[in-house]
């Protein structure tokens, strides 16, 4: 696998990841910085890529124990080789599917960024990125249902998913006795529709769904907005709780 080196954070995390195919976005940052963590928890994240939600989370919330779920060999292996570089010996790395892999361990809190893209959409010709970007509903209830039942009582998972996927993540969260307590809309312009939210579940929870007034990530010129800018390049939190 051929690969380049960048940065996460403002360059605060290194970050080497596939030159060609699935690159990461902003999307693992703005999950990573949702998760209400707290040193010495344990974090669980299905589809972990080459590592970016976890480097970001680590740098956060230092101390922080983690593991990361991912079914592509090389990628898993990259994300470890990014772990090791930065100096974060609290992330684990298992190669495997989130559905089935050994996990035996229960978890402060989950995240995810999962397959979303339609199965009847057009496949990217790179197979790695068409794996990783492909879903369906029935897939996302799996993811759901396994996260779900690794995690401890009051544990919360959070998912960044575009609207589309909705109503399946919440029935999916609450059928896994892990209801949505926090829709949280990513607005790429002030008054343009959100492609992607963050929905926060609560593992027995049993208070009642909010819709929070989200986070307008881009200027009219393109650039990000000051709040967007803090997460992204000054490791600020994303609460899910206001």
């Amino acid at each position: 696998m051929v690969t380049t080196d960048g940065h996460l954070l403002g360059g605060r995390v290194l970050y080497r990841q596939p030159a060609d195919g699935f690159r990461s976005g902003i999307e693992p940052v703005l999950l990573a910085a949702t998760v209400p963590a707290r040193t010495g928890d344990h974090v669980l994240e299905a589809g972990t890529g080459a590592g970016a939600g976890l480097l970001c989370l680590n740098y956060r919330v230092p101390g922080v124990q983690a593991t990361g779920v991912e079914l592509h060999p090389a990628m898993a292996a990259l994300a470890s080789d990014n772990a090791r570089r930065n100096g974060y010996p609290g992330i684990e790395i298992v190669t495997g599917d989130i559905a089935s892999a050994p996990l035996p361990r229960a978890f402060d809190h989950a995240m995810a960024n999962p397959p979303y893209h339609p199965l009847a959409g057009s496949a990217s010709p790179d197979a790695g990125r068409s794996l990783a970007k492909r879903g369906s509903n029935a897939l996302i209830e799996i993811w759901i249902s396994r996260m779900s039942g690794l995690l401890r009582r009051r544990g919360s998972l959070t998912l960044i998913v575009p609207p589309w996927l909705i109503p399946s993540c919440l029935m999916a969260m609450a059928g896994s006795d892990s209801p949505c307590s926090s829709i949280f809309p990513l607005w790429p312009k002030q008054g343009r529709p959100a492609k992607l939210v963050l929905l926060r579940g609560i593992k027995e929870g049993r208070g009642p769904t909010r819709m929070l007034p989200g986070l307008v990530l881009h200027q009219a010129d393109g650039s990000f907005t000051d709040a967007a800018q803090a997460i992204l390049a000054g490791a600020a939190p994303l609460s899910l709780n206001d």
